[in-house]
């Protein structure tokens, strides 16, 4: 008679975001205090074009992290995800590396008629429809952004907006995995929750950033509206607007240090 023998894991992780940084070769002192995460490479490379000497930490698949002067502050930037799931090992990577302060650069559907094509959401809580958040937090968590940092950018964000006739929205922000299944049914539900924008990334960002308790934030420009059905990625309002966040960081950090 034969007998099958069943493997159990015995350790607690099998993977864990310092053990991805000793991948990469990343050490805390390789990095700023301060870490600015945009979503697309392209945006990426029109933040380093900022930096004064950029260093780049590491390449790792599509991720590309460099670390350089702002202002004369340290900064980190990498391009840290366009969906949940990488996301997450980036953010990962950056609190493990013990980053003080998280600013999200990204981009939006919006969910309100009145947003236009160009405008800012300025994420004040996240409705998870991702599938990464479960994994660290269960259905009681309320994820949301550092009170401080949000007051602080979206009153920076309401004064350059303000400059190209772009308005500043707050509220919540649904991040979903499945974004052909933004279906009215779906969509709606959310709505009714509260969601006035919805990305890909904002719950996991927010969320695995409260859990290691490092004070994050996140600002997005609208691409889209998905209740007029607009799409706006070839509009000169959105790209101006991408450009406009990378300011808003910037101006964050400089406050954020007192100069």
């Amino acid at each position: 008679m034969s007998t099958t023998t069943v493997d159990r894991m015995t350790r607690d992780v099998h993977l864990s975001g310092k053990d991805l940084m000793g991948m990469v070769q990343l050490r805390p002192k390789d990095i700023g205090s301060f870490a600015i995460v945009p979503g697309p490479k392209e945006r990426l490379d029109s933040l380093v074009k900022k930096m004064e000497n950029p260093v780049k930490n590491f390449s790792f698949m599509e991720y590309n992290m460099f670390t350089g002067n702002i202002n004369g502050t340290r900064v980190t930037a990498i391009n840290g995800g366009r969906f949940a799931a990488d996301t997450a090992i980036t953010t990962e990577i950056l609190c493990s590396a013990e980053v003080k302060t998280l600013i999200r650069i990204g981009s939006c559907g919006a969910l309100r008629k009145d947003i236009k094509i160009g405008d800012f959401i300025m994420t004040t809580g996240c409705v998870r429809g991702d599938g990464v958040s479960p994994y660290y937090v269960d259905d009681k968590f309320v994820t949301l952004p550092d009170a401080n940092l949000t007051q602080k950018l979206t009153a920076i964000a309401k004064n350059v907006a303000s400059t190209a006739g772009l308005t500043v929205h707050e509220g919540k922000v649904w991040s979903t995995d499945a974004i052909l299944r933004e279906t009215k049914e779906v969509v709606n539900k959310v709505i009714d929750q509260g969601a006035i924008g919805v990305d890909m990334v904002s719950a996991p960002f927010l969320t695995i950033a409260q859990t290691y308790k490092i004070p994050a934030v996140s600002i997005l420009a609208v691409s889209d509206n998905l209740i007029t059905g607009q799409m706006g990625f070839i509009n000169p309002d959105y790209y101006m607007a991408e450009g406009m966040l990378i300011q808003m960081a910037m101006e964050l950090i400089k406050q954020l240090e007192g100069k």
